[in-house]
């Protein structure tokens, strides 16, 4: 499902990033409307586990014309997810009217309030990619985030399952999902970090919650960015280090994988630009092998939680508030009353860190635009200890922080 544009709030939780994703239509899924886009932080975490190990990715320069071989080896593994429930039978009007575009998928009911006669439709679709043979899949949570709705996937092949949510990761716009089947084909995870500009990429999804298994092309057009994309029914959500592409990635794609020329699955489609054509962005695989891996391990999404509410520092802010310094993440309270600066009891607390602190630099990282905080927490896991040089009371200092698990909301 697409989402309206939103707004950034500058205060964010580093628990590694606190910021909802984008919402669903009443239930229906086609993908993520972004906001705006600036320069995110290089690296990610390196590939680890019992998921499948990436092939390496070695660029563009010997990317074949005919893509054919490529596509016909990944797309068994992509899957179309139907949205169904349980809606009206009066006529409400159309509810897929999201900006530009209208989408239609059957009927214009309206989700019951109860009071008239219902029956269950499909109220919309989007994609995932199989990463485990036993049928465990991976979409994007805005595909899957209505409790009240149930899922169904849809194979290569045709046959059809009911799917089980397994878990929605509470800080990206990830989600897994589990289907009853055996020997199915899984994709082989690439390596986002060797991405180049200019190399060649394949977007396959169900594009338009209607046609299964749309295959686009395209080229890297950016790594590294860093973008808000925004939603009708959960807020605004910031997706740190997004790989940009011209590849089209249309409304239904969400979830679906992004394809390196050797057939590896370097990104999961998430969102596209109203502004602009040709502008599309995918979470690198990078960062979603930790959702994977933790599912997978756990049964569940573990994430490392730091404590702190900041701001990044530019010049401009540094002038304003006369701060010593224009760089590093400046801890402040938030907006709202009960937003501290700093949770209490946390890994920052317990480290002494305080409101008014500037965080300078992380595992001896300048924090910055370019490389903010939340960036730095997201490459590690529950039990790491992170260095963080700080300004604190006027003197520079260093302290040591364990991470911990994300308390449950």
């Amino acid at each position: 499902m697409f989402s309206k544009i939103s707004t950034l709030k500058q205060v964010i939780i580093a628990a590694f990033l606190i910021s909802v994703v984008a919402g669903g239509i009443t239930g229906g899924a086609v993908g993520l409307y972004v906001a705006r886009t600036t320069p995110a932080p290089s690296g990610a975490p390196q590939p680890s586990g019992s998921i499948t190990q990436p092939a390496p990715v070695t660029g563009n320069t010997n990317a074949p014309d005919d893509l054919t071989a490529t596509v016909k080896r990944v797309l068994p593994s992509v899957v179309s997810i139907v949205i169904s429930k349980e809606v009206s039978t009066a006529p409400a009007g159309n509810m897929f009217n999201v900006g530009p575009f209208s989408f239609d998928f059957g009927g214009n009911s309206a989700p019951s309030d109860g009071s008239a006669p219902t029956e269950k439709r499909k109220v919309g679709g989007g994609s995932g990619f199989i990463v485990s043979a036993d049928g465990l899949i991976v979409t994007n949570r805005h595909v899957v985030e209505d409790a009240q709705a149930t899922y169904s996937v849809k194979l290569n092949d045709g046959r059809t399952f009911d799917a089980t949510v397994l878990a929605r990761d509470p800080l990206i716009d990830l989600a897994l999902i589990k289907i009853d089947a055996k020997n199915l084909p899984a994709v082989t995870l690439g390596d986002s970090d060797k991405l180049s500009l200019g190399q060649t990429v394949i977007a396959i999804g169900n594009a338009l919650g209607e046609f299964q298994n749309t295959v686009t092309r395209g080229i890297v057009s950016g790594t590294h960015r860093r973008i808000v994309a925004g939603g009708t029914a959960s807020g605004s959500e910031v997706i740190e280090e997004a790989i940009q592409t011209d590849a089209a990635i249309n409304p239904g794609n969400s979830g679906g994988p992004l394809i390196a020329a050797d057939g590896t699955v370097v990104g999961v489609n998430t969102a596209v630009s109203q502004q602009g054509q040709s502008v599309g962005f995918a979470i690198p695989m990078n960062i979603a092998r930790q959702t994977i891996e933790s599912v997978q391990k756990t049964g569940r999404i573990v994430r490392p939680f730091l404590g702190v509410r900041y701001v990044l520092i530019d010049a401009d802010l540094a002038k304003k508030n006369q701060l010593p310094v224009d760089y590093g993440a400046l801890v402040v309270r938030g907006e709202q009353r009960g937003e501290l600066a700093i949770v209490p009891g946390s890994p920052a607390d317990k480290a002494g860190i305080v409101e008014n602190d500037i965080i300078l630099e992380a595992d001896g990282q300048k924090v910055d635009a370019d490389h903010p905080l939340s960036s730095v927490v997201i490459r590690h896991k529950v039990g790491d200890s992170v260095s963080f040089k700080l300004y604190h009371k006027g003197d520079t200092t260093t302290v040591k922080v364990t991470l911990v698990e994300i308390p449950k909301q």
